[in-house]
C-alpha cells in the first residue's frame, strides 16, 4: 500500500476522530468505548512498564498521577513482570483509586480452568472485585481462535467471569498478523460471541507492512469494537530508526480512529509526554501524515522495527507454553 492509499484510507475511517463523541476533561480528551456508554482516556497507561523499575513507587506514582490528571485507562496482564506489574497496580488503586480508573488485564490461557484460574489471580493482584475489561492475550497463531472458542475453551471461562460479576467487558489482543485477529472477529460471529474491544499495534510503521490499521480497524469501526492502539513506538524500536520521534508516533496512533493508545510510562518524565501530548492533541493533517509516512516508508518496508510481527522476541506465550494451560 503507498502512502496516498494511506492517507485516503485513513480519512475514509474518520482520522479526525469524527464520531468518536470526544468529550474533554481536566484538559483530557474522552472517547466513547466501542457501543457502550462508558467514556476512557484516549490515552491509556500501559502496564508492562510500571512493572521495570526496581523501585515499585516509581509505578505506583505513575498510576496514580496519571490517575489524577485524567487518564483512567489502564492496561495490564496477568504475565507482566511475573505479576509485579498487576501487584503494584493493585497498590496504586488502593485509598479511592479504584473508583477512577477503567481497569483493563489479560490472560494466557486457553482452557477454561487454566483462563478461570489467571482472572482470579488477576483479581488478587490487583485487590479488586471486578475488572471492567478483560482481555484473550496474544492472539498470535492462526489456532488461537479455535482454541479459544473450543468446548472447555478460554471463552467459557469469560462468560463465567462476567455471570458472576468479575468481569465487565470482552476483549482480545495481538501483535503478529492482521489475518489472526480477522479469523478471531469471524470466529466470534459463528459463535454469536461479542467482543467489545480490540487491541493491536498502530504505528506508522504498521500502516505500511503487514498493517493492522488497514485491514483489522476497517472491520473494528463497522462492528462499533473499541479499537486499542498500542506500540505506537513499537516498544521504543521505532525511535531506534531515527525517522520518527515520540510525539509523532502518539499524535500519528491518535489521529486513527482509536478508542485508546495504550502508551508505556517507566518514569515520570514518559508519563509527562504522554499527558502533554493528549492534552494538546489535534489530528494530524494530511500534509503531516504524508510526510510522516514518507519519511518512514523504506525502514517500515523491511518490518525490522516491527519485531513484534517478525521475530518470536515478543511471543511471551511462546517461550512460556505452560501459561496456555
Amino acid at each position: 500500500m503507498d502512502r496516498r492509499e494511506a492517507i485516503s484510507t485513513i480519512t475514509g475511517l474518520g482520522l479526525a476522530l469524527a464520531g468518536q463523541a470526544e468529550t474533554i476533561s481536566k484538559d483530557m480528551p474522552y472517547r466513547q468505548f466501542g457501543k457502550t456508554s462508558e467514556k476512557v482516556s484516549a490515552v491509556g497507561i500501559g502496564g508492562y512498564h510500571i512493572g521495570v523499575p526496581k523501585d515499585p513507587q516509581i509505578g505506583i506514582r505513575v498510576v496514580r498521577t496519571a490517575l489524577d490528571n485524567g487518564i483512567n485507562f489502564l492496561d495490564n496482564c496477568w504475565d507482566y513482570n511475573g505479576g509485579e506489574s498487576e501487584l503494584r497496580m493493585g497498590q496504586a488503586l488502593r485509598d479511592g483509586y479504584r473508583q477512577k480508573a477503567f481497569l483493563m488485564t489479560k490472560f494466557d490461557g486457553r482452557t477454561k480452568k487454566a483462563a478461570a484460574q489467571q482472572i482470579d489471580e488477576s483479581l488478587r493482584r490487583l485487590q479488586t472485585d471486578h475488572i471492567d475489561l478483560i482481555q484473550f492475550h496474544e492472539n498470535i497463531r492462526l489456532e488461537d481462535p479455535d482454541r479459544f472458542f473450543a468446548p472447555g475453551g478460554a471463552h467459557e471461562a469469560m462468560l463465567d467471569a462476567k455471570k458472576a460479576g468479575k468481569v465487565r467487558y470482552f476483549g482480545f489482543t495481538g501483535h503478529k498478523d492482521p489475518s489472526v485477529h480477522l479469523r478471531m472477529l469471524d470466529e466470534a460471529a459463528k459463535n454469536n460471541f461479542h467482543f467489545d474491544a480490540c487491541q493491536m499495534p498502530l504505528n506508522p510503521f504498521d500502516a505500511q507492512f503487514r498493517s493492522f490499521q488497514h485491514q483489522v480497524v476497517p472491520v473494528l469501526v463497522k462492528k462499533g469494537i473499541a479499537v486499542l492502539g498500542m506500540k505506537s513506538m513499537g516498544d521504543g524500536l521505532l525511535l531506534k530508526s531515527g525517522v520518527v520521534t515520540p510525539v509523532e508516533c502518539l499524535r500519528y496512533a491518535l489521529s486513527l480512529p482509536t478508542t485508546t493508545v495504550i502508551t508505556g510510562c517507566e518514569s515520570m518524565d514518559i508519563l509527562n509526554q504522554a499527558l502533554h501530548t493528549a492534552r494538546t492533541f489535534q489530528p494530524m493533517s494530511d500534509a503531516e501524515q504524508e510526510a510522516l509516512l514518507a519519511k518512514s516508508r523504506t525502514p517500515a518496508l523491511s518490518g525490522r522495527f516491527e519485531l513484534f510481527k517478525t521475530t518470536a522476541v515478543f511471543d511471551g506465550t511462546a517461550a512460556n507454553p505452560q501459561w496456555l494451560g
